[in-house]
């Protein structure tokens, strides 16, 4: 509680005195106050969730929370210049003493370390220059950042957790940002996100498809690649239909293993894709034939507003083996990443082939804000996709995998898809998803509507029995909701398993709604404080227009979508 010699620093009327007064007895009264009234420092830090580690970075005097919310961002982003400094003096110094493990787990750490610079910047950026309330759209942007922040600095830290020699340099270092970036996100929420900003639903807004405008177009394409992709586009009508809108495409580029393109490989083929475009200026298409396309693919935050389409499901297919196993990271091990906003794929399968026996092997790990994949199939086992952080859709897309093959800390919604747990290894069991939400703040989660939810053909002839489940809690906050589609009866009746003991039970958020199927009876769930059976709405605060704000972004992408309850 803050001293009585605070009070003579500021000049109240006698009503805000006594509001004040109440206040620094009851913290949670807080909401009642304005904004822009300054408080002592230590009564705003109990709003936070590291009060102690707040009241001890924090100015100690009076201010209101946009005052120390850009102090706790300033304060964050010197942090994130340590940290990435520490990272590399031990990169530079310590590597011929390192195991390649550690390496990579360094090496993973000072790029989420980079990109946390980058992201608090742009945050600083916009709060710098407001004192009130957001609009929406602004709002959600700077919290999908400091909600990845958290991700990046908690999967570094997951990296290094077994390794000793490095872990134990860095621990503090770690905590310590950790919990300042929980501040910053914490006084960001208070004091510039609107309130009920996710409640304004629109339904039903759907049945858009693709159609692509070739307009200035400026990189040369040979009459045979031109053929090709002239050709493509009249064998996919149904797909890319005339209609009232169009996606704008700039620049257009053709991968052909047999050389009849512009290029034979992606990574090529991404190279050539000018480096920060802007929506505006329309996509850099680059079409993938048919073929299998063996290749790790990284898509750099520089390479913005990419598309890629591929002749189909099974027919363009980018497939990968790395896998923990074998000694990659979980975060290095993808066949296929995305850093860039505004990435878009379609007709298109990525795999990892390591196999059951591997462990973490992954397909895809997106980190893309605003980034979609359209009738796509992703094809693993354990941790399948990897949707990492920022905001993402999925539309009708196939998901293959055993343990815990969708997570991750994304704010992401699919849609539509085929979710097909197959056999695991005997002995194991399979989670559909994982979710990996670590602060109470972030705006991320799992969203899972009108998808269907079956066994793969190995899983339904399997010679050993298997326990199904939508999910376990990976973080504390875990949070994954399963509406509006068909559950099979492999489902376990509980519906939802343990990640150890009671951990994250009573603070996860799992949910589900309206479900139809064998599998979607809730008469038997677990019952874990955190666990609901919601309505209408409730569900409506997960649907593409309020969890990920999607009627602000989808409409360029022309990919077809339902903002709102089906």
């Amino acid at each position: 509680m803050a001293s009585s010699k605070l009070f003579p620093l500021v000049t109240f009327s006698s009503i805000l005195f006594l509001t004040i007064f109440s206040l620094l007895i009851s913290p949670s009264l807080a909401v009642d106050v304005p904004l822009s009234t300054p408080l002592p420092s230590e009564t705003i830090c109990n709003s936070t969730p590291h009060p102690s580690y707040c009241k001890s970075v924090l100015p100690h005097k009076s201010a209101n929370v946009y005052d120390l919310g850009r102090f706790s961002v300033q304060q964050s982003l010197l942090q994130s210049k340590s940290l990435l400094d520490l990272l590399e003096n031990d990169l530079q110094g310590r590597r011929s003493s390192l195991t390649l493990p550690a390496i990579q787990a360094l090496e993973d750490c000072h790029f989420l370390a980079s990109l946390n610079i980058d992201f608090l910047s742009h945050s600083l950026g916009t709060i710098g220059q407001s004192s009130n309330v957001l609009p929406s759209s602004d709002a959600d942007d700077v919290q999908t950042l400091l909600s990845a922040i958290l991700t990046n600095q908690q999967t570094c830290a997951d990296g290094l957790n077994s390794l000793t020699t490095v872990h134990n340099d860095l621990i503090i270092p770690l905590s310590n940002g950790t919990n300042l970036y929980s501040v910053s996100l914490a006084l960001f929420t208070k004091g510039w996100v609107p309130k009920g900003r996710r409640n304004n639903v629109i339904p039903n807004q759907s049945n858009k498809h693709l159609n692509f405008r070739k307009g200035r177009l400026s990189l040369k394409m040979s009459s045979k690649a031109r053929a090709v992709y002239d050709s493509v586009i009249n064998q996919r009508r149904h797909l890319l239909q005339a209609g009232d809108n169009e996606v704008v495409v700039k620049d257009i580029v053709v991968v052909s293993q047999d050389g009849s393109g512009n290029f034979t490989t992606i990574n090529d083929a991404i190279t050539a894709a000018p480096n920060n475009s802007v929506a505006s200026d329309g996509y850099f298409l680059i079409y993938i034939t048919t073929g299998v396309y063996q290749e790790y693919v990284s898509i750099s935050s520089k390479k913005k507003y990419l598309l890629m389409i591929g002749d189909g499901i099974n027919q363009t297919i980018i497939t990968g083996n790395h896998s923990v196993g074998d000694g990659w990271t979980t975060f290095n091990s993808p066949t296929f990443t995305v850093a860039a906003q505004g990435f878009v794929a379609v007709n298109i399968t990525f795999q990892n082939t390591a196999g059951p026996s591997k462990g973490q092997a992954v397909a895809v790990r997106n980190d893309g804000d605003l980034s979609v994949f359209y009738s796509c199939s992703f094809d693993a086992y354990q941790d399948t996709l990897y949707t990492h952080s920022m905001r993402q859709f999925y539309r009708e897309c196939d998901i293959y995998g055993t343990v815990d093959f969708i997570f991750g800390n994304a704010a992401v919604v699919f849609q539509n898809c085929n979710i097909y747990p197959r056999r695991p290894l005997q002995g194991q069991s399979n989670t559909i998803t994982a979710q990996g939400r670590t602060d109470v703040n972030q705006n991320t989660g799992i969203s899972i509507q009108n998808c269907t939810v079956t066994a793969a053909a190995d899983l339904a002839s399997s010679s050993f029995s298997v326990k199904n489940y939508l999910g376990r809690p990976w973080k504390e906050y875990s949070r994954t909701i399963f509406m509006q589609g068909f559950i099979d009866s492999f489902i376990e009746p509980a519906g939802w398993l343990a990640w150890n003991g009671d951990f994250a039970l009573s603070t996860l958020y799992y949910a589900e709604y309206n479900n139809r199927g064998p599998g979607s009876n809730t008469s038997n769930r677990v019952t874990w404080p955190g666990y609901h059976v919601i309505g209408a709405t409730d569900a409506a605060n997960f649907t593409v227009s309020n969890f990920i704000l999607g009627d602000n972004w989808l409409p360029q992408t022309e990919v077809p979508y339902t903002g709102g309850l089906i």
